[in-house]
C-alpha cells in the first residue's frame, strides 16, 4: 500500500524534485544534446515515484516483486536517470556520461545495460503496449506488483497508443496505471496546433477506462490520484497529469522550442541560479 503523505515528507519530495531538476540541467550541459522541457516538467512526478510510491530496491533492481515503471516517452530519460541516481541505483557522478560513447545512460533508455530500467524506448507510442505485457505477466504469475506507464501527450497522435487502449477497454488490467504527461508541447509546436488531442479525458473514458486529472506539480494531489487509481479494482486507470514544460526555469517554461534543446553554459548557469533560489541542495557550481 502507498502510505499517506505528511507535511515533512512533502517537503522532502519537493526538495528531491529540485535536486532532480538541477541534475537534469547539469547532465544536458555536459552532453551538449538532449531534451530540456519534458524532464524538468516531470521532476515532481519522478520524485514522488522513486521516493514514495514505488515498491523497489535500488540494491536489488531485478527483485521479482518490484513495481514496474515503464517510460514510454524515452526522450525525457534525464529525469529518470537523475531520480535513479539520487535513489541509489548508480553513482551520481555517472550522470555526466549522458549520451556519451559506451555510456549506460543512453539518450533513450536501454533496458539491458542499466539495471532498474524496465523497457527500451525510442520510437514513441510503444510504452503502453509494453506495460500491458508486464501487467499480464503479473496476473499470470499471480504477483501483486503494480505496473506504471509514463507516456507523453504527443505520442497520443500514434495509432499504436489507441490500439493499446482498445485492448485495455476489453481486458481492464487493474494492476496497470497509465500517467499521461499533459504538457501540450511536442517538437514541432503545441499539440493542439499540430494534431489536437482534446477532448482527451472523454476519449479515454469512451474506452471504459477510469480517468483522473491532476496538477502534476502538486505532489500530494498526484500521490492521492495514484492511491485512488490503485483502489480501482475493476478498470485500468489513466491519470492525466497537467505539467508545465521547463518547470522551474523561467525562460524555458511553456516554450515548445525547449522540447529537444539543451542549455548552453550561460543558460545552464541562469537555470541553476533560478533553481537554487527556489530551494534544494546545490549539486554543483558553474564558474
Amino acid at each position: 500500500m502507498i502510505e499517506e503523505l505528511h507535511d515533512e515528507k512533502i517537503k522532502f519530495l519537493e526538495e528531491k524534485a529540485n535536486e532532480i531538476r538541477q541534475l537534469v540541467i547539469e547532465m544536458l550541459l555536459e552532453a551538449g544534446s538532449g531534451h530540456s522541457a519534458g524532464p524538468l516538467g516531470m521532476a515532481d512526478i519522478f520524485s514522488a515515484f522513486y521516493f514514495h510510491i514505488l515498491r523497489h530496491d535500488p540494491k536489488n533492481p531485478n527483485w521479482e516483486d518490484r513495481d514496474r515503471l515503464v517510460l514510454s516517452n524515452g526522450h525525457i530519460c534525464p529525469v529518470r536517470y537523475a531520480a535513479m541516481a539520487l535513489a541509489g541505483y548508480f553513482p551520481i557522478e555517472e550522470l555526466k556520461t549522458l549520451r556519451k560513447i559506451n555510456t549506460r545512460l543512453q539518450g533513450h533508455p536501454h533496458r539491458t545495460v542499466l539495471p532498474g530500467v524496465e523497457n527500451t524506448s525510442g520510437p514513441l507510442g510503444e510504452g503502453i503496449s509494453q506495460a500491458i505485457g508486464m501487467a499480464i505477466a503479473g496476473k499470470l504469475d499471480k504477483k501483486d506488483y503494480h505496473v506504471y506507464c509514463i507516456t507523453s501527450d504527443g505520442e497520443h497522435q500514434e495509432g499504436n497508443t489507441w490500439e493499446a487502449y482498445m485492448f485495455l477497454g476489453k481486458n481492464q488490467l487493474d494492476n496497470l496505471t497509465i500517467i499521461i504527461d499533459r504538457n501540450y508541447i511536442q517538437i514541432d509546436g503545441f499539440t493542439e496546433d499540430v494534431m489536437p488531442l482534446e477532448p482527451l479525458k472523454q476519449k479515454l473514458e469512451s474506452f471504459g477506462l477510469h480517468v483522473l486529472e491532476v496538477d502534476g506539480h502538486n505532489i500530494r494531489a498526484f500521490v492521492d490520484a495514484v492511491r485512488e487509481a490503485r483502489s480501482e479494482w475493476r478498470r485500468t486507470s489513466v491519470i492525466i497529469a497537467y505539467t508545465i514544460p521547463g518547470k522551474g526555469v523561467s525562460f524555458m517554461e511553456k516554450k515548445f522550442e525547449w522540447h529537444g534543446k539543451p542549455p548552453n553554459k550561460e543558460e545552464a548557469k541562469k537555470a541553476l541560479d533560478e533553481l537554487r533560489t527556489l530551494g534544494g541542495k546545490i549539486i554543483s557550481e558553474h564558474e
